[in-house]
């Protein structure tokens, strides 16, 4: 079994992530795509972050129809800061037969170096990154090979057709009371509107 995970605040989920998704389980033929909603992130302020189980039922709603997706809860109800490696750990002690690729954006392997216990992230999954505008090709690839001649693991690259959406820009135009219905699927706009979300 290969299951990719993307993990995220995801506040609000939103199509870009939607998008990544199904790039990753298309282009590296993936069983499944776990969706995981961090429940208390060490590297931002919990206090402006929306409570973890409105975001995870947000996700939840909007990947219900999804076969190909699932949503996992355990950094939700974790006590404590979310950290990479204790999910991947987790993951790994509950389902040790699973290839795991963690997927990400190329502003994770950027700052990896920052993380918690880089080593045993890198040695509990298949680290993938996706890349997109922003950042100079250059940079990306010294990048990448610093990590891999450091830690003796794989980074994967690729290419991301562009789709430049991110939560805190849905969030300006809520709070200026302009159209998102494009940019989330219905399910989280209902929700937004249902708990009137980021005004």
């Amino acid at each position: 079994m290969k299951k990719g995970i993307i993990g995220g605040t995801f506040d609000p989920f939103h199509n870009g992530h939607l998008h990544i998704a199904y790039e990753a389980f298309d282009r590296l033929n993936l069983d499944k795509i776990v969706f995981i909603p961090t429940g208390n992130p060490p590297h931002k302020n919990y206090k402006n972050v929306t409570d973890a189980l409105i975001r995870y039922e947000m996700v939840n709603k909007a990947i219900s129809y999804e076969k190909e997706f699932e949503i996992d809860n355990y950094e939700v109800l974790k006590n404590g800061f979310s950290f990479t490696f204790q999910t991947l750990k987790h993951l790994k002690e509950r389902e040790p037969d699973t290839d795991w690729y963690f997927i990400c954006g190329v502003d994770c392997l950027m700052d990896l170096e920052k993380w918690k216990n880089v080593d045993s992230i890198l040695g509990l999954c298949k680290f993938v990154v996706f890349v997109r505008q922003g950042y100079k090709d250059k940079d990306i690839f010294y990048q990448k090979e610093v990590i891999e001649k450091k830690y003796n693991k794989t980074i994967y690259l690729i290419d991301l057709p562009q789709m430049d959406i991110s939560s805190s820009y849905i969030r300006q135009r809520i709070k200026e009371g302009k159209n998102i219905s494009y940019l989330v699927p219905s399910s989280v706009e209902e929700d937004i509107n249902l708990l009137n979300l980021y005004t």
